[in-house]
């Protein structure tokens, strides 16, 4: 009786293994919730930042914000309404003493003119 040896062929596994490998060098995408966002309205509620939110339309209103949510944000505001505010409909945010600093330094320098 003859009997065969079976070996396993090394260059099939090695070329597995090296595979494998290349696999996992490649670099994952970024993910999609980096959490900067919700750093952000989290610092600005808890601090009671005064906010303006400037809309699509070029409308303004000032207030700070209470609560956000994935779609919204509530602004709450000094003797007016407060505002459920669809984020897709916000152009950009800002803090208010940002924008007073800036008026301020302009109004110095049209002074000096």
């Amino acid at each position: 009786m003859n009997r065969k040896l079976i070996r396993p062929n090394f260059a099939e596994i090695k070329k597995k293994i090296t595979q494998e490998h290349e696999a996992a060098k490649k670099k994952s995408h970024p993910p999609s919730d980096t959490f900067a966002e919700n750093y952000y309205y989290l610092k600005q509620m808890n601090k009671k930042t005064p906010m303006a939110v400037a809309f699509n339309d070029g409308q303004v209103v000032e207030g700070y914000i209470e609560w956000y949510d994935k779609n919204c944000i509530k602004l709450n505001r000094d003797n007016a309404p407060n505002l459920l505010i669809y984020k897709r409909s916000i152009k950009y945010l800002y803090k208010q003493e940002e924008n007073r600093e800036k008026e301020t330094e302009e109004e110095s320098k049209k002074k000096k003119k």
